[in-house]
């Protein structure tokens, strides 16, 4: 054995010198980059604290040339002996715009600069970069770049979080008519982040303060951009990035030690490397799409869906799936490679997997178009929430695809895909209402859908950005771009901009708006299908989070959980209920019942039902062998309450972990 111990002590020491050596190396490379994005970002703030002001002062500088043009025409005038006050006027004029047209034109190129910057940076440092000419551009007053400074420091790009300069840019903008400003003020006061929480002023800001005189004309011109926009749209369905959920990550995510803090693709593949699956899928839809700065790479996309559909990953085969339908260098295009992929992914219950064979079915690609066949694989994928098939459903109704029209339908399937944000679905409705069709026309509504479309952003990328933020632990970045995404309707946004609340880690909210606004979200998340969210609903009335404590309404969230989801968790919380009483009528058969029903749903609950039923057998033997009669045994219990407090039954739980650890220890001694 002394052999065998001292190669264990030797290789011990081994990982602990190359841990030593790495984490000088990697600190070294922390430290440099670190120094990189501050120059980046010192630069930045330089920037931002003269735009403001830069912009009041702008009026002053048309007025000083004006003034100098017209003593210079005035002079003119005297020379020649013409004293024509239209003349000068029209002079006048001509200067203003002149002035304002070259101020402009120069904001307009930095502008344009920044972005070209933007789309074909592959680093931190490249997009700083690009961030530094979109500050000069919104130094000379371009809206557009104001825009994107203000979401800069909203969001926390590139360490850059200030929510009190981000206001005050969204205000400027808002005065002059900026809808993102607007719906930005609207979101902030909502939740109460560096403003007063208003859900009144919120719904004015998200409205919108001025809106355009003429309906009509703006309705054609929203069209007309929506028209382009979902054209490209229907040429490439895009799928959404996978979100990843922080209640179903317990280790813990915002230690900076497993965060080496390289550039994005290299954490990505760090994490892919180390057989992270649900990175690996992400990773592999990147590569899929060219986005975060990484170039297309359809190899290396199908290489990591490869690795998570082989560890289980049912969202990695509806991806292969979806390469080979689509064809690529590659995955060459292969309709029976689509549908076995396909078909993997469906038989493990996978949305993605059931939409892509109502696309074979509806398309006929690979197989005879089967409308029917199609309908009833949608109408699975739709049941799960999956916002594609929702869209399907309805353009199949609305187009009478295999199905009588039916708008009524199809406005019911558009408008549940809209909610998660579907762009298709979302342009349909617009064009529902634009037409009167199905529903009573409405030109305000119509034209706020076809904007709605026009501002497509890549959100799907927010959710990566949001969830890396997380991990880095800076919460406060993260928590904002969940909670935009939270309001735009997302459940997984809203489940984790929830969970990141109840944490109270952090800074940007008074900590007793916590829980009432993370029950809020939770409630939503909650309508939206999710049981983990129901049981935390229940947990808030049960031990007065943010609301009062309920015990009937807690019971009553536990019953829907267990009854409807099945979750293991409301079982055991419900059955704890009936066996104490607390807001339901006491049942000890009941709450047997329900321990049971729970360790058989979950695995993971059989131990802590194992030492509940424990303590309740033993309580329940306890109380028929020592109280004698009725009056005693109410004795004993209030006794009890008043010597160990309500929870004293936890102690009896301690107590005979204690009692059976010592006997193990005495058995195998």
């Amino acid at each position: 054995m002394k052999p065998l111990s001292l190669l264990i002590e030797i290789l011990i020491i081994l990982g602990v010198i190359i841990k030593n050596i790495e984490a000088e190396k990697h600190s070294k490379k922390q430290t440099e980059r670190n120094a990189t994005t501050q120059v980046s970002a010192n630069e930045l703030k330089q920037f931002l604290s003269h735009i403001l002001e830069r912009r009041k002062l702008i009026k002053v500088i048309y007025q000083r040339e004006n003034a100098l043009g017209k003593k210079k025409i005035q002079r003119k005038l005297r020379i020649k002996g013409i004293q024509n006050k239209d003349l000068s006027k029209r002079n006048k004029n001509h200067l203003r715009k002149q002035a304002k047209k070259n101020f402009t034109d120069e904001g307009d190129q930095l502008f344009k600069t920044g972005i070209k910057i933007l789309q074909q940076s592959k680093n931190q440092k490249q997009k700083a970069e690009a961030y530094v000419f979109f500050a000069k551009a919104a130094d000379m007053g371009n809206l557009k770049a104001m825009e994107k400074m203000a979401d800069a420091l909203l969001f926390g790009n590139f360490g850059m979080q200030n929510i009190t300069a981000a206001i005050q840019l969204y205000e400027s903008l808002a005065k002059e008519g900026s809808y993102k400003a607007q719906n930005a003020l609207g979101f902030l006061s909502s939740y109460g982040i560096g403003m007063e929480y208003n859900q009144a002023k919120g719904y004015r800001y998200l409205s919108g303060i001025n809106v355009l005189q003429n309906c009509e004309v703006a309705l054609n011109h929203y069209k007309k951009v929506a028209d382009y926009i979902v054209d490209k749209l229907e040429k490439s369905e895009g799928i959404p990035v996978e979100k990843v959920r922080l209640t179903e990550r317990p280790e813990n995510l915002s230690s900076n030690n497993e965060i080496l803090d390289w550039d994005i693709y290299q954490y990505y593949k760090f994490l892919a490397e180390r057989g992270d699956v649900q990175i690996q899928v992400s990773l592999g839809q990147l590569h899929l799409i060219g986005r975060k700065g990484l170039d297309q790479d359809y190899y290396k996309a199908l290489y990591y869906f490869l690795k998570a559909a082989k560890a289980g990953s049912a969202n990695a085969m509806a991806f292969i799936g979806k390469m080979y339908l689509e064809g690529n260098v590659a995955a060459p295009q292969n309709n029976a490679t689509a549908f076995k992929y396909f078909s993997m992914a469906a038989s493990k219950g996978n949305a993605i997997g059931l939409h892509g064979l109502g696309l074979l079915y509806f398309y006929g690609k690979g197989v005879p178009v089967n409308y029917a066949e199609a309908l009833k694989y949608f109408q699975k994928a739709a049941e799960k929430g999956w916002p594609n098939a929702q869209f399907q459903l309805g353009f199949m109704y609305y187009s009478g695809s295999g199905v009588w029209k039916d708008y009524k339908l199809a406005f019911k399937y558009f408008y549940l895909a809209s909610q998660s944000g579907q762009p298709l679905a979302i342009y349909y409705l617009a064009k529902m209402y634009a037409t009167g069709r199905g529903v009573l026309r409405s030109c305000r509504t119509a034209v706020e859908l076809y904007k709605g479309v026009c501002e497509l952003g890549h959100w799907a990328e927010k959710f990566l950005t949001a969830y890396f933020a997380y991990k880095d632990g800076d919460i406060d970045s993260s928590l904002v771009q969940y909670a935009l995404l939270a309001e735009m309707g997302y459940e997984v946004a809203q489940s984790n901009s929830a969970f990141i609340l109840e944490s109270k880690k952090a800074k940007i909210l008074e900590k007793e708006k916590m829980y009432p606004m993370a029950l809020l979200l939770w409630n939503r998340a909650a309508i939206q299908g999710n049981a983990f969210a129901r049981v935390k609903i229940g947990d808030y009335h049960y031990y007065g989070y943010g609301t009062k404590k309920d015990y009937q309404t807690a019971a009553t969230h536990y019953s829907i959980a267990a009854d409807k989801y099945h979750s293991a968790q409301a079982m055991f919380n419900l059955a704890y209920m009936y066996e104490h009483g607390l807001g339901i009528t006491k049942d000890i058969h009941l709450a047997r019942r329900l321990y049971d029903m729970a360790a058989q749903t979950s695995p993971d609950a059989h131990i802590p039902v194992f030492f509940a039923l424990v303590k309740l057998e033993t309580v329940h033997l306890l109380r028929d062998i020592l109280f004698f009669n009725q009056f005693t045994m109410r004795w004993k219990w209030m006794k009890l309450d008043n010597t160990l407090g309500p929870y004293w039954d936890l102690f009896v739980i301690g107590l005979i972990v204690a009692v059976l650890i010592f006997l193990l220890r005495n058995r195998y001694g």
